[in-house]
């Protein structure tokens, strides 16, 4: 079946129709999908784009049927394309401000979107897609490496690290697993407890999947001068070898300019960050708001960020189709004004 397109304007055209169908705010995977199914539905939608992907320092993406080892910079400019082939819009921009404005006489909410540069955009509905960020632990040496020889998804990165001499870092209770996921995957595992707990149980599971546990603290970590990983270096000046560390970060939605929508957030068990809380399809308790991808949903790989993104959207459609069908219905029931006069 062949597509039809449509003229598209380019990301550095500030030409905004006075109100859209949809704003949606983050141009990753999860918003680019609930755009484009928007877009299919003759739905007017812009994504506002920061250009601060979460996966940016990574080479490809990973466990997405079909696009297997895609750089994500080439990801998003397919799905950018995408969107623009029905009629979307793309504009490069950070979000400042965002909140309700008053709604129709139905009560149909709408909002206003503030951009950097003063731009206000109106909007029906929002699809809230800004993902999140990680926060490492502070160890001396460790960020430099992040998205390379740093890692914390065995699904996202585990088969380019296979059979490397692999350190887990420990923050919490969420390593003991991250520890068995990346024991799948080499033969020579260290587990750096820093100081966390490690129960007699714990230990002997370790113990019986050839897991060495290191308790002296954490110095740094070690570079190689061809810009690789050392190892770990313990406060005791031992530097125990290592190629590739892997640590669970703590993962904080991305909630910036976003304070006025009044979104409702709850933390992630065992202190592992804080994320947007939504219900069925990205729902929220605010009226014409979505939220989907890695900004609700943190362990969400690229394909179920599309996927959600891709329902919000359907989700959004349909909600305004009922809201037409109503605003339609009322304008049915308003009397004729010379009618009434006469």
């Amino acid at each position: 079946m062949s597509v039809t397109t449509v003229d598209a304007k380019s990301e550095t055209e500030y030409e905004y129709e006075s109100e859209y169908d949809a704003v949606v705010i983050g141009g990753g995977a999860a918003g680019l999908n609930g755009a484009l199914m928007l877009a299919r539905s003759r739905r007017s939608v812009v994504v506002i784009d920061s250009g601060t992907p979460r996966n940016a320092p990574a080479q490809g993406v990973h466990g997405l049927l079909g696009q297997e080892g895609v750089p994500p910079a080439e990801l998003l400019r397919r799905g950018r394309e995408e969107v623009r082939g029905y009629g979307g819009r793309i504009v490069a921009g950070e979000v400042t401000d965002a909140v309700p404005a008053d709604p129709t006489a139905e009560g149909d909410p709408r909002f206003a979107v503030t951009l950097a540069d003063g731009t206000v955009l109106r909007a029906r509905r929002l699809l809230v897609a800004t993902g999140l960020r990680d926060v490492l632990p502070d160890v001396p040496g460790l960020a430099r490496h992040w998205g390379h020889s740093v890692v914390h998804c065995p699904y996202c990165h585990g088969w380019e690290v296979r059979d490397e001499p692999i350190g887990i870092l420990a923050v919490g209770p969420a390593s003991v697993h991250h520890a068995l996921l990346f024991r799948q995957l080499t033969d020579d595992l260290v587990y750096f407890t820093r100081g966390t707990d490690l129960d007699e149980d714990t230990r002997a599971r370790f113990a019986a999947r050839a897991i060495q546990v290191v308790d002296t603290p954490v110095a740094s970590v070690e570079s190689t001068d061809g810009g690789g990983i050392e190892g770990v270096r313990l406060t005791d000046g031992r530097t125990v070898p290592r190629r590739v560390i892997a640590v669970a970060t703590t993962m904080r939605a991305r909630t910036d300019g976003l304070d006025g929508l009044k979104l409702p957030t709850e933390d992630l068990p065992g202190g592992m960050g804080r994320h947007f809380a939504t219900g069925p399809a990205g729902a929220t308790s605010v009226p014409g708001v979505w939220v989907a991808g890695n900004a609700t949903d943190p362990a969400a790989q690229v394909g179920a960020s599309a996927a959600a993104g891709a329902l919000a959207g359907a989700h959004i459609n349909a909600d305004l189709a009922t809201a037409d069908t109503t605003a339609a219905l009322a304008a049915t029931r308003v009397p004729d004004r010379r009618t009434a006069g006469e």
